[in-house]
């Protein structure tokens, strides 16, 4: 019988410095969880299976929430198809397989919307995962995602463990990646904007022509998701979490332009590229369960550039 998560659960939170780690690791805190286990990078590379495997054998934590990745925007993930691919599909397989082997019953995949092919009927439902083609210039992360999705599926389905797969949609909020070469279009835009404010006002340049629709969810709402996916048997191994609405990046660049306070002008470059025209994700599955978003958009924005600013001399530029 697979023991019960409680709050003296030992939890194992892989990335648990990244954005959507540490979000995850605060919302358990604060829920009063007292077994949380987090390495460094450096104390393990998680792309190394023996590793990865004396750890568990070592540590049998009793759940894992996998928000372990080789994340980018449009450029990384264009430009480093092998990397992204590669590295991902080594890191979580070394997760999953791990621990599987080392008997850890309840495991929490965490994905990405980029999953979905590119041209799929909008809102995405989870059904839609491999019907189609992928966005190209995105295509090497959706695989390595889409082998994770499945791993957890077999074991869930092969073996009865309660191994579950999150997708969120696009992401922001503190501990965010802003490095103008690897970040995603809202911490760009906040970084943009707000050095643009500082440099007398001068214009603004973003990529494309600002018509495709996104959807953006504040990660510490993601980690009330993850909390609800540990905290309760879902029925199904596949679930869309986002706040079920979406705006197009030229609205969003309105807002974090209003945000910032910068009142200068804004060019669109449109020789480059706008990824999939629109991304919006089907969440009633997940709000069946019982879970929904909770942050809007502009107070989410808000909170992120605040701690933007608190942490701007902090932030290292993110080599690839």
């Amino acid at each position: 019988m697979a023991k019960s998560i409680d709050k003296t659960s030992k939890i194992y939170i892989a990335g648990h410095r990244g954005m959507v780690g540490s979000a995850v690791w605060r919302a358990l805190q604060a829920k009063g969880y007292s077994n949380l286990l987090g390495k460094t990078s450096q104390e393990l590379d998680l792309r190394d299976q023996a590793a990865v495997d004396a750890f568990y054998n070592i540590e049998k934590p009793d759940a894992v929430i996998d928000a372990a990745a080789k994340v980018g925007g449009i450029l990384a993930n264009n430009d480093f198809q092998y990397q992204f691919l590669m590295e991902n599909m080594q890191i979580q397989n070394n997760l999953i397989d791990g621990a599987f082997k080392n008997g850890v019953e309840k495991f929490i995949f965490l994905g990405s919307s980029c999953i979905y092919p590119k041209f799929a009927k909008q809102p995405l439902k989870e059904a839609y995962l491999l019907t189609d083609s992928l966005e190209p210039t995105n295509e090497a992360y959706a695989l390595a995602k889409i082998s994770g999705i499945k791993a957890c599926e077999f074991i869930r389905n092969q073996y009865n463990k309660d191994y579950v797969s999150l997708m969120p949609t696009n992401l922001y909020g503190y501990n965010d990646n802003f490095d103008l070469k690897s970040s995603h279009v809202l911490p760009a835009m906040i970084r943009k904007f707000h050095e643009a404010k500082q440099n007398s006002q001068s214009p603004v340049t973003l990529w494309g022509s600002g018509t495709p629709m996104r959807d953006f969810l504040f990660v510490d709402d993601l980690a009330q998701a993850v909390v609800y996916a540990l905290e309760n048997k879902l029925d199904e191994n596949l679930y869309n979490v986002g706040s079920g609405k979406d705006l197009t990046i030229k609205e969003l660049a309105k807002i974090i332009q209003k945000i910032t306070g910068h009142k200068g002008d804004i060019i669109w470059d449109a020789t480059k590229p706008d990824g999939t025209p629109r991304k919006l994700l089907d969440v009633s599955k997940m709000k069946a369960m019982g879970w929904q978003y909770n942050t809007a958009l502009e107070a989410g924005i808000q909170k992120t550039y605040v701690w933007f600013l608190d942490n701007i001399n902090n932030f290292k530029e993110v080599k690839l």
